[in-house]
């Protein structure tokens, strides 16, 4: 999965290009709300919470901004009643989607995210249409520059991770879903915070795709992270090295 692997670290990249207009702010906000209003205000206390922070802090996301979103989820300031709901369907080239959400009206999000498939000539599928191609596991990331492929492997196996794979400039280390905040606090223990650590749906198999079908792909990919209701996208398209190479430029 390598190819879906980089291809992910550079939309991850791309993504510092959505913080200046304000897209991955109202993401992140979103989710700070709703962990300090499902859980504990305290990060300590509170993984998901303290997962989100740290995602906050990478996106150079003002403290103060921080704080207010949390405020806001604790005290029970945001009236908004957002629940987590996914959506599963097929892109360009036959391309299976997942499409993880946090809306606070469902209509509106299924409307919004059936009519990017169908504009990308793909189709919205029914629940666990394409999810049982999937795994669901924990993923942590770290910078490449915090230590040797052996001593993070090692630090990685000893927290309980399962695997971890050095992409581009970074490090994704794997483990059970329920591992994750475990994992990642064995983790930060050795090498401080990573840069994120969240549920990753990781394909069992993958379908290539030329250039034009990824290019197609690429665009409702874009498409679907433009709204602010959806969190994340995965697939399980492999792309080509001259796409990769292209994309990275």
């Amino acid at each position: 999965m390598a190819g879906h692997s980089q291809f992910k670290n550079i939309m991850h990249r791309k993504g510092a290009q959505d913080a200046r207009r304000g897209k991955v702010f109202t993401k992140i906000i979103r989710e700070l709300t709703v962990a300090a209003k499902t859980g504990l205000p305290d990060p300590e206390s509170n993984p998901r919470l303290r997962s989100a922070i740290s995602a906050a802090r990478e996106a150079n996301m003002p403290r103060d901004t921080i704080e207010r979103a949390i405020k806001r989820g604790a005290g029970g300031e945001d009236d908004n009643n957002y629940e987590e709901v996914r959506y599963e369907g097929y892109g360009p080239g036959g391309v299976a989607l997942i499409v993880e959400a946090l809306t606070d009206n469902r209509n509106r999000t299924a409307g919004d995210v059936r009519s990017a498939f169908t504009k990308s000539g793909g189709a919205l599928g029914e629940s666990n249409s394409v999810a049982f191609g999937f795994v669901r596991l924990g993923r942590i990331r770290y910078k490449a520059a915090i230590g040797t492929e052996d001593a993070v492997m090692e630090a990685a196996l000893e927290s309980g991770a399962d695997d971890m794979n050095l992409v581009d400039d970074h490090y994704e280390i794997d483990c059970g879903f329920n591992d994750l905040f475990a994992v990642r606090d064995g983790l930060a223990a050795k090498f401080g915070e990573p840069e994120s650590a969240a549920p990753a749906w990781t394909p069992q198999s993958s379908i290539a795709l030329d250039d034009g079908q990824a290019e197609n792909l690429l665009r409702l990919i874009e498409n679907l992270e433009d709204f602010d209701d959806v969190q994340s996208v995965w697939s399980n398209a492999e792309f080509s090295q001259s796409f990769l190479a292209a994309m990275a430029d």
